[in-house]
């Protein structure tokens, strides 16, 4: 029997079986314990775990760094990261999220939302809510935007997701240059990609404003919404020069692309 509580297998077939399931912990174990089998393919097998295993180790230390970090600007304090998507969408809302981590479960896998597939932010964006110590949202919509310019827009947003958490922070960071919103305030350029909190607000706002898009693709159809996400896509531009606006662009965005009046 193993210390797993299953006959050690004896096949290479078995084998190889086995370590390609292998978890994390169990590879360096396991890879020992076949080191020295003279057969091909569990050789094979045992250098594709353990090239797992070392890329799995410099993830846990990329991730780890993020965390360290994040502790760095507010110690035992709550460290509320603040990030926004949807800025330059020629359509749809202006999202900002405000997360705060705890420093235990740390959320492997954890990145600026751009370096992640739709399925892995999603599930990561579900570990997030439920291990979040808070979360906060907030939207400005397109006739505001217009109204009042993208910069303002984006303080307000930041401003309405700090509400929204309902924390009183130690620090607050924020991806990108100074906007001064809060007294605790930290702007980190390319925090999204470097700090655990900023990366998980990065990724909720993604979701949460992806979800709102699609939805959109249904109720005005044939402007791409779904796949475009209100950026401007080949298909989107073209679908405004043909149709014109609908209530949900930014007019102040679209002037380029408008060749007949918009039709709402």
């Amino acid at each position: 029997m193993t210390e797993y509580g299953q006959t050690r297998p004896g096949t290479a077939r078995e084998i190889c079986a086995l370590l390609s399931d292998a978890s994390f912990d169990e590879i360096p174990v396991l890879a020992q314990r076949y080191s020295e089998d003279p057969r091909t393919q569990v050789k094979h097998a045992v250098a594709v775990a353990l090239r797992r295993h070392e890329k799995e180790v410099l993830e846990h230390m990329r991730v780890s760094v993020m965390y360290q970090k994040m502790q760095e600007y507010g110690g035992d304090g709550i460290v509320l990261g603040i990030d926004e998507v949807g800025r330059g969408a020629v359509a749809g809302p202006l999202t900002v999220c405000a997360v705060a981590l705890p420093p235990e479960p740390v959320i492997w896998g954890i990145n600026d939302s751009k370096q992640l597939t739709p399925a892995r932010r999603e599930a990561l964006a579900s570990q997030i809510t439920r291990h979040a110590l808070a979360i906060g949202v907030a939207h400005i919509e397109p006739d505001s935007i217009d109204a009042i310019g993208m910069g303002t827009a984006l303080r307000m947003a930041m401003v309405h997701a700090i509400t929204d958490a309902g924390i009183e922070p130690d620090a607050v960071l924020i991806d990108g240059n100074p906007v001064h919103i809060h007294p605790k305030e930290h702007c980190v350029v390319k925090g999204d990609a470097t700090i655990a909190c900023i990366a998980a607000a990065s990724i909720v706002a993604k979701t949460t404003r992806d979800a709102i898009m699609v939805a959109y693709d249904a109720e005005y159809p044939g402007y791409h919404f779904a796949e475009s996400k209100g950026y401007a896509s080949a298909e989107h531009i073209a679908a405004i020069k043909a149709r014109g606006l609908c209530p949900i662009h930014r007019v102040s965005f679209c002037n380029n692309f408008l060749e007949t009046p918009p039709l709402f």
